[in-house]
């Protein structure tokens, strides 16, 4: 009998009681704005910055309403605007270069590596005349992160890292977002953390954290916040820097809090998932599994593949057979942006470029969500699922030949 698959990929875990407690106590004394605060209480919002300050080994926390604008803000604490060029990662997700265009920067894309991290020698290539680099540790594949700190040292480029899908992640030990002079995380729901949406910067920066704080519509209240540069840091700029509210409340961090204290037992989890699949998966003909890089401490809640040299008609035929029994799969080298998918021709806010290798790569880039209310069957029976479909189109040499070869 052929075996299908009927769990959820969209299906988050239940949050865990300790957050639904701390939302009921919100709810119950209604101080859901982060600056409402009885006397000599201590807003949620303020005890979360701190305890992902010490989780990150950050000086400096700020929380706000999305992963989105926690991009945006740390590119206008670095001074980001109107016609500055911004490289990224050609391989990312829409509010990355979303984040740049919206500031009126122009976003510069560098092209992707076969491990779906960023190319070095490109970068280098297409610095020139860049104001910043705005990192993305797409899917939670991070980079050799000593070589690429040392290049953009050399090249008077500062780095903001997008970690969205790296919380928790790191490389040779060091978290992930600690490397640049922000890191920037999303606990929107199908991240590592859940609160529908919301985000957190960390920095090292006093200048860079008080402008952040100060642009997140601090107001004058900005003593109250206890992850932050000392007073003297906001002197300078708080009659300079522009309110561009985006607070994070009180009823979210509340929920966070839990979450953060139980990551790295869901961190656990995730990668235990992630290698039944690979381990499914390895030797099949007709896929390459992406290498993991020796320095590289990931956050699995997702999987990706390569299809390589596969034109667009067996891709298509593959995606349908797995959604036949049951596996929704994202190709990201569709020539149509689809639900959270898109590519870097998409995004025509920003100027067109060539970029052959990245086109290549994506042509053939399958992903997957793997979320914990998978069980370790449910991950082994995917990797049998996908294997056999593979498979299936693989070895029909005639239809890999005769199939358009893009979109």
């Amino acid at each position: 009998m052929t075996e299908r698959f009927t769990a959820s990929f969209t299906q988050q875990e239940p949050l865990p009681e300790a957050a639904v407690e701390a939302a009921l106590r919100v709810l119950r004394h209604g101080r859901l704005h982060r600056y409402n605060t009885a006397e000599g209480e201590v807003a949620e919002t303020a005890r979360l910055e701190e305890e992902f300050a010490a989780f990150t080994g950050a000086r400096y926390c700020l929380a706000v309403a999305s992963g989105g604008y926690a991009l945006g803000c740390a590119l206008r604490a670095l001074g980001i605007g109107p016609g500055d060029r911004v490289l990224t990662n050609a391989f990312t997700l829409a509010p990355v270069p979303g984040a740049i265009a919206a500031l009126g920067a122009v976003p510069v894309f560098v092209e992707a590596t076969e491990g779906l991290t960023i190319d070095m020698d490109d970068l280098a290539a297409r610095a020139p005349g860049a104001k910043a680099l705005l990192l993305s540790h797409m899917r939670g594949h991070i980079c050799d992160m000593d070589r690429l700190m040392a290049l953009c040292r050399a090249l008077g480029l500062p780095v903001i890292e997008d970690c969205a899908h790296t919380m928790g992640a790191g490389w040779r030990g060091t978290p992930s977002g600690r490397h640049g002079v922000m890191g920037c995380y999303s606990t929107q729901t199908y991240k590592h953390m859940n609160s529908g949406e919301g985000g957190l910067i960390v920095s090292d920066d006093d200048a860079l954290m008080a402008r952040a704080i100060l642009l997140s519509g601090s107001y004058m209240l900005y003593p109250r916040h206890r992850a932050a540069p000392p007073p003297e840091a906001f002197a300078a700029v708080k009659y300079l820097t522009p309110n561009v509210s985006g607070r994070m409340d009180n009823l979210r961090a509340a929920i966070l809090r839990p979450q953060l204290a139980d990551l790295p037992r869901q961190i656990a989890r995730w990668n235990a998932l992630y290698r039944i699949v690979e381990a499914g998966l390895a030797g099949t003909p007709g896929l390459a599994l992406v290498e993991r890089p020796e320095g590289e401490d990931f956050v699995a809640s997702s999987f990706q593949f390569l299809l390589p040299g596969w034109p667009a008609g067996p891709v298509r035929a593959f995606l349908a057979r797995a959604a036949a029994r049951g596996v929704e799969l994202k190709w990201f080298g569709a020539a149509e942006p689809q639900g959270f998918t898109s590519r870097h021709d998409s995004w025509r806010y920003a100027p067109p470029q060539p970029l052959p290798r990245t086109d290549r790569i994506l042509a053939g880039l399958i992903d997957l969500r793997l979320p914990l209310t998978f069980s370790e069957d449910d991950a082994a029976l995917l990797g049998r699922i996908l294997r056999e479909e593979v498979a299936c189109v693989f070895q029909s040499g005639e239809e890999l030949d005769e199939a358009p070869a893009a979109d």
